[in-house]
């Protein structure tokens, strides 16, 4: 694993972050007959909002974004995009557990969606997240606070 950093988002870096929304998610949303060349990076770009989203860096160079978006009951993880050649690197695990950290200090569940049979559940699983609710193309997932989980066990030894 390099070395990383998150950093906050600029209005700058949005086409940095929809593109890499376009390589990322286009082998699931292909598998669900949902890819849309365009679509896929407008709908990050209308839902782009710099003040809770990071930027990551991985020896200094763009790899990835995360947002963490405040609402009424939790806070929602989107926009958690890696650079495929850094995926299972443990880059995105540290940067997944960092922000969980942040929540379980505020006594925040966080929630997000996940296309159905994406790679990514297995990680959130692993964080504790659970399953809410899912339809044809999505599952909701939420994570209480404090959550133990085996990844929480063996980070904090």
């Amino acid at each position: 694993m390099g070395d990383w950093e998150l950093r906050p988002a600029s209005t700058a870096d949005v086409e940095a972050v929809a593109e890499l929304r376009a390589v990322v998610l286009r082998a699931d949303l292909e598998r669900l007959g949902r890819y849309d060349e365009q679509r896929v990076r407008q709908r990050l770009r209308d839902g782009f909002a710099p003040a809770y989203t990071w930027i990551v860096e991985v020896d200094g160079a763009f790899a990835g974004c995360v947002a963490l978006r405040p609402a009424a009951d939790a806070h929602w993880l989107e926009h958690f995009y890696l650079a495929p050649r850094l995926q299972g690197s443990g880059i995105g695990t540290a940067v997944l557990r960092e922000l969980l950290d942040r929540c379980d200090r505020l006594g925040t569940p966080v929630r997000l969606n996940v296309l159905r049979g994406s790679p990514a559940r297995r990680l959130y699983e692993r964080h504790g997240f659970t399953v809410d609710t899912e339809d044809a193309v999505d599952v909701f997932m939420v994570r209480a606070p404090g959550t133990i989980t085996a990844e929480t066990r063996t980070a904090s030894m």
